[in-house]
């Protein structure tokens, strides 16, 4: 029998304590762990995130594990957006193992269940498991945050016509693609004119032209300028961790598991219409981990104050209308808080920095130069050694 949601004058609202966390923590575990136990990735993963998300360390190292019955006692007076988060962690720790073990996916199901939680992703994992990985990727969009898309509901990405589906290049839009460039006219202290540099520096078609990002993905190129993340794929990780973290529609978890799927296992060949698979770059290096735990911290922490609301979609707000104000009143407004300091000595750049950018949209960003006939600018940023 499920742990029955509380009613409203039980429902525990407060931040989980640290009592709460480590008996939580202690669950997601349990429900994730492979036959041999918690990968190294996992444990690195798991204890970054609790302790960014509730200010309370965790040690999974030799934990005990629980049942799916316990957890529900233990989360018996939490509501359905708790238990539902929960289930999300869950789901990121199986998606970073290749294989995911069916019995894992099997025992996240048996948690789901238990905490009233229904969330479609887990079929995407039992498919992945499985080996669908084409009927995987189908259901992404069938069940993830562009579910609902209806193709009269973008104005806000400001395209000539109506995109048929989500992610819809559009690559012949002149009066877009001159809205893009004349960011380039705004002062050096704007949002709209830092992403134009964005875009200059890394030889980026603007949205309208050939060569372009769909619409809907450059929404999150805002995100870049706007929570000073790079354009490395580590940071492509971290901008749709921040992403989907402000956004209280659970289907915006999806967007995570995507990028995930993409950068790290391969489960995904292609997402967004533009992104293409590139595996490793959690499990290659452990500051990852550390830095996607902490774009969710800052997602988590943000708010509109304007419209005093907590749930964010950044990938659906009109970004125009933002672009002539200072990023410094943005932040403010949405309240961005700093990056955490073990996030920035984990490998967390900006735009600006050596590492914000990588050798390939460094040579993309020269090459634009010279066939526009400008003088080449990366605006600080640079590629790191490694790259």
């Amino acid at each position: 029998m499920p742990t029955p949601l509380p009613i409203p004058s039980e429902t525990l609202l407060a931040p989980p304590d640290a009592a709460e966390t480590a008996e939580t923590a202690r669950g997601v575990a349990s429900a994730v762990a492979p036959p041999g136990g918690l990968t190294h990735l996992q444990r690195i993963l798991l204890e970054a995130l609790f302790d960014a998300m509730t200010g309370h360390p965790v040690d999974l190292a030799d934990f005990t594990p629980m049942t799916a019955e316990e957890m529900g006692r233990a989360l018996r007076r939490r509501d359905l957006q708790f238990r539902t988060r929960g289930v999300q962690i869950m789901l990121l720790a199986a998606l970073i193992l290749r294989p995911i073990p069916a019995e894992v996916v099997g025992r996240i199901g048996e948690f789901a269940h238990e905490l009233c939680v229904d969330d479609a992703l887990i079929d995407v994992a039992r498919e992945f498991a499985a080996g669908s990985l084409g009927l995987a990727a189908f259901d992404f969009e069938r069940n993830g945050y562009t579910a609902d898309w209806q193709s009269g509901a973008a104005a806000e990405l400001h395209t000539s016509r109506e995109l048929a589906s989500a992610w819809d290049s559009v690559v012949d839009d002149p009066m877009l693609a001159r809205r893009w460039e004349a960011l380039g006219e705004l002062p050096v202290d704007t949002l709209g004119r830092g992403v134009f540099n964005l875009y200059q520096a890394r030889g980026f078609s603007f949205p309208g032209l050939p060569g372009s990002a769909p619409p809907l993905l450059a929404q999150h190129d805002w995100v870049h300028v706007l929570a000073d993340y790079g354009t490395t794929v580590e940071s492509e990780l971290e901008v749709f961790a921040f992403i989907a973290r402000a956004n209280d529609n659970m289907r915006a978890f999806s967007l995570l598991a995507m990028v995930v799927s993409l950068f790290e296992t391969g489960y995904l060949r292609s997402g967004a219409g533009l992104f293409e698979s590139s595996t490793g770059h959690i499990s290659s290096q452990s500051g990852v981990a550390l830095r996607i735990a902490d774009a969710m911290r800052r997602g988590a922490l943000c708010r509109d104050s304007e419209r005093g609301v907590d749930s964010i979609d950044f990938l659906r707000l009109d970004w125009f209308s933002l672009a002539e104000l200072p990023i410094a009143e943005i932040r403010l407004r949405f309240g961005v808080r700093d990056k955490s300091p073990g996030a920035i000595a984990a490998g967390s750049t900006t735009p600006w920095e050596s590492g914000g950018i990588s050798a390939f949209q460094l040579a993309a960003g020269r090459a634009s130069a010279v066939k526009d006939g400008r003088p080449y600018q990366s605006y600080g940023a640079g590629s790191a050694p490694t790259d």
